[in-house]
């Protein structure tokens, strides 16, 4: 068990591939299908229920699409569901959630000067809130609302808002703008799961059984269709957030989301329009530019900057504590402010970098301690840290990084873990 930390490491590599593979399938479906229904064309003798049709080239062939705008007079052998792209999109993502954020929650997700709590309610809160905002959301749909789609959508807005402040008054500002990505694909697969599905099924059984389709299952389905379509490139912006502290260590990043919700609609509206009309809405691009600006002032805003220390405010844990009382910590010392702080400091030294990498400080012993894990594997076991080497870290000195860290965590699995 000496090195669980490399295989706790690649397990969560594996699960972040299988979610970036299933997240591609599902919004290129999405993206596809979005398209095709806004390019279809109304043509003379078309078949009984039909709405409409389209003719593509791909692939060296030719495709004629045609869609019904409730169902087919008689039930087609082979029919595909699209629906395991968003399921397996979701499980996945939560799989990630649960190895980054619970199992490092110690590091990734509390935030002790916002909101002083056990680890253990840190979880409660993530996992509650995905399943309250679904709810909550739901309710907004099947209410009078469903009928009035733009103000509908609106309301969606103050939801997503009012969760990325909620969540940033608890969370550390990486754990705010993931969760708010959470949540808002926690809507989208649920819309797939508890609402499009169901009346799809209900639609293909009337056919089976010879029953005339209602119409509104196929109303109800596109509303929420719509709503994913919006939403998927914010969800996109806040799950990649995490890699960029300009986006997610202010003390507003919770506007920045706000922000790129509204980009979501200005790039999805020109693209929207322009299968179904062919016009170009130039003037969305404008607008996505100058929510961009305002994006980019919001995260270098120097007075709005999150100061470190709030965030250092909490103790360190019983098992960060025996990184710092372990043979070989005070090489150690000497080797990482050294080698890795040009980057990695409170006030960067390094031309061109303004805040530190992920957020990461890597000067002071409890700086350290806290990023044990990351040392180890990013600088020791391999030579990820520093990028190209640039700071010349020598193989003697990574061997003390490993030798430091396998004294500190000796067999124990979980301690390998850095839970």
């Amino acid at each position: 068990m000496q090195d669980f930390a490399i295989i706790w490491d690649w397990i969560g590599f594996a699960v972040r591939w299988t979610h970036v593979i299933t997240a591609i399938a599902w919004i290129g479906s999405s993206f596809y299908f979005v398209a095709l229904d806004l390019g279809l064309r109304k043509v003379p003798n078309m078949p009984v229920g039909a709405h409409g049709e389209e003719w593509q080239v791909h692939g060296g062939g030719f495709y004629h699409i045609q869609k019904y705008l409730v169902a087919p007079e008689n039930m087609p052998d082979h029919l595909i569901w699209f629906k395991w792209e968003s399921y397996s999109t979701w499980l996945s993502g939560a799989a990630l959630l649960m190895i980054v954020y619970w199992v490092g929650g110690e590091l990734y997700l509390i935030d002790r000067a916002k909101a002083d709590m056990a680890l253990w309610q840190g979880i409660v809160i993530s996992a509650a809130s995905l399943t309250i905002g679904w709810l909550v959301y739901d309710r907004l749909c099947k209410s009078g609302l469903g009928e009035r789609p733009t103000v509908l959508m609106l309301l969606l807005f103050v939801l997503l808002v009012a969760m990325g402040y909620g969540y940033n008054q608890i969370f550390t500002g990486r754990a705010t703008m993931l969760h708010l990505g959470a949540f808002t694909a926690t809507i989208m697969t649920a819309n797939v799961f508890f609402i499009i599905m169901p009346n799809q099924r209900i639609v293909v059984k009337d056919l089976q059984e010879g029953r005339k389709p209602d119409p509104k299952y196929g109303k109800i389905a596109k509303l929420r269709s719509t709503h994913n379509n919006y939403l998927t490139l914010p969800v996109v912006f806040l799950m990649l957030s995490n890699h960029y502290p300009l986006a997610f260590a202010t003390e507003f990043n919770w506007l920045i989301a706000a922000l790129i919700f509204l980009m979501g609609v200005t790039i999805r509206h020109f693209f929207n329009t322009m299968h179904a009309t062919g016009s170009m809405k130039w003037w969305t691009w404008a607008a996505t530019a100058v929510l961009f600006i305002g994006v980019m002032w919001l995260s270098t805003a120097p007075l709005w900057q999150s100061s470190y220390e709030e965030s250092e405010a909490r103790a360190l844990t019983p098992q960060q504590q025996k990184f710092a009382a372990a043979d070989g910590f005070d090489e150690v010392m000497t080797v990482v402010p050294g080698r890795c702080a040009m980057c990695h400091a409170r006030d960067p030294g390094y031309e061109g970098i303004h805040r530190a990498p992920k957020d990461l400080l890597l000067e002071t012993p409890e700086d350290i301690t806290r990023a044990a894990r990351q040392i180890y594997l990013q600088a020791g076991l391999t030579n990820a840290m520093p990028p190209a080497n640039v700071s010349f870290m020598e193989p003697q000195e990574r061997q003390a990084i490993v030798d430091w860290y396998r004294a500190a965590t000796g067999s124990d699995p979980v301690q390998l873990a850095n839970k």
